[in-house]
């Protein structure tokens, strides 16, 4: 989009023309000069629909993001007190499409308005507008520009303003990447070079804030493409140091690429597979990436799934990513050769969910999101253990199902993105799809089939106290465990069936077994 560098004013759209001068007029009758910073300039020059608003202004913006906040009745939220930066919520009453929240960010401006953008991370963020300028009745609205960020900005560059940019806030590191790929940006070469000189800042900064950028990057399509890239310029084993250990790690014949490169790999496989990326170039006429797309399930339902929300941030599509990356994480501490001379890693799921769930834990991720990613990678090679040769049975998708929890579905997934991932160019396309069948088969049972997940409750820990004598304990969990995995079999469906099934078990002394 062509935008005139000294006529913003009419490429801003109606409901934040209309919200910036309220806020200009509210600010000038405070004598408060104030200006509009960073990403939402940036997003105007660029066209693209900004939510997030950044203020600078000439006052402490602690007690002035307070005012507005009462002011333009909306709610304020502390965000750093050294800094003094304050944020306001405003309820967006635009049009239907931008319906949502405004989030303005205040930040108190030391000096003149030009040492406050020598201070900021690129020079595509270092712009500014006069805010009272959007208060008056001309369009001419002129740009703040002294690091030529306008001329970045057309030439599609991500350029620092100043060398110390990554020392001053390491997080920037990962922004750097982010905002290329989000933009469809090259990094120029110099910013590269400070990138691979500081790469290993990232891990002085906080949790949280990493976190929310890898998550952003992964968010992105085909994100797995920006892995290698990553990890040419040192960000990837500076933010998670777990993955140096897997480089070079080579893997019995069946494996095209070595540890860390077949993760990587089996995140782009990911995406390929939830439909928001490529796979390999069609590598002859053994198959073509359509082919093996075309075997693999999807539908509505499944999309909908991995769209749903977990925590702030992150979505199960998301977080699939994170765990195929982190799937083998423990290979190299696992791996040994057997009698057989054979190359194994045993152990290395059960061992790398604890190496996981301490990655995630030191990123911040909420319980919630550590505990389905730890699971995926625990139970990653167990939908290739279900069957042999057959379909799986009723009971061994419960069972599955059972164990696995609510990362049933996302495991399945990872399965094929592994099973992608480890062959590479040199798939078998009657193994895929054989594999695909079975996955689709144990999703089409799970839709279709409530029961195989849930099944209704018949008889419980009463019944086995009253009728049969049992006395409080473990054991009578396992005795209604047999009873669901019976049901999910259809071997009982009644009341009656379930007691007949329990006295069987009680009188033949039937060993009770758990997991496959």
């Amino acid at each position: 989009m062509e935008v005139d560098k000294k006529n913003l004013k009419p490429s801003i759209g109606p409901s934040a023309l209309l919200l910036l001068t309220k806020l200009s007029n509210f600010l000038a009758e405070q004598d408060i000069q104030s200006y509009v910073v960073g990403g939402f300039v940036r997003d105007v020059l660029l066209g693209r629909d900004m939510a997030d608003i950044d203020i600078a202004v000439a006052a402490d913006a602690l007690e002035a993001a307070p005012k507005v906040a009462a002011a333009l009745g909306g709610k304020y939220v502390l965000l750093d007190k050294i800094s003094r930066m304050g944020r306001v919520i405003l309820v967006n009453k635009g049009t239907p499409s931008t319906k949502g929240q405004w989030k303005l960010d205040f930040s108190t401006v030391k000096g003149a308005i030009e040492q406050d953008l020598a201070r900021r991370d690129f020079t595509i963020d270092a712009m500014a507008i006069d805010l009272s300028q959007l208060g008056k009745d001309y369009t001419d609205v002129p740009l703040i520009d002294p690091f030529n960020g306008w001329d970045d900005l057309h030439q599609g560059v991500i350029r620092t303003v100043a060398e110390t940019a990554f020392e001053s806030d390491a997080a920037r590191l990962l922004r750097a990447m982010r905002l290329a790929a989000e933009l469809d940006f090259s990094i120029d070469k110099e910013t590269e070079s400070l990138i691979q000189r500081y790469s290993y800042l990232i891990a002085s900064v906080a949790g949280e804030r990493v976190r929310e950028e890898l998550l952003r990057l992964l968010a992105i399509p085909q994100a797995g493409q920006l892995l290698p890239y990553l990890d040419k310029l040192g960000l990837i084993t500076a933010m998670i140091p777990e993955l140096a250990q897997t480089k070079g790690v080579e893997q019995p014949k069946e494996h095209f690429w070595n540890v860390f490169h077949h993760s990587l790999k089996t995140v782009i496989a990911v995406d390929f597979l939830l439909r928001q990326g490529a796979w390999l170039k069609d590598s002859g006429e053994e198959y073509t990436s359509e082919g093996v797309l075309a075997a693999a399930p999807w539908s509505a339902e499944l999309a909908q799934h991995f769209d749903l929300k977990v925590s702030s941030g992150s979505t199960r599509r998301l977080l699939l990513k994170l765990a195929a990356l982190l799937h083998d994480i423990a290979k190299p501490q696992t791996k040994a050769i057997d009698a057989r001379g054979r190359l194994r890693f045993l152990g290395h799921a059960k061992e790398g969910a604890v190496i996981t769930a301490a990655i995630l834990e030191r990123l911040r991720f909420s319980a919630k999101e550590v505990k389905l990613v730890e699971t995926m990678v625990r139970y990653h090679l167990r939908p290739g253990q279900m069957s042999q040769n057959e379909l799986p049975s009723h009971r061994a998708i419960y069972r599955y199902f059972r164990d696995t929890e609510e990362a049933g579905i996302d495991i399945l997934f990872l399965s094929l993105a592994d099973h992608l991932a480890t062959r590479g160019p040199q798939l078998n396309m009657a193994h895929w799809q054989e594999h695909s069948q079975i996955v689709d088969y144990v999703l089409t049972q799970r839709f279709e089939q409530e029961a195989l997940v849930v099944p209704p409750k018949l008889v419980d820990g009463h019944d086995l106290i009253n009728i049969f004598g049992m006395s409080p304990g473990p054991k009578i969990g396992e005795f209604l465990e047999q009873v669901r995995e019976a049901q999910a079999a259809g071997e009982v469906t009644t009341k009656q069936e379930a007691l007949d099934h329990l006295k069987y078990l009680l009188t033949s002394k039937v060993e009770i077994l758990g997991e496959d």
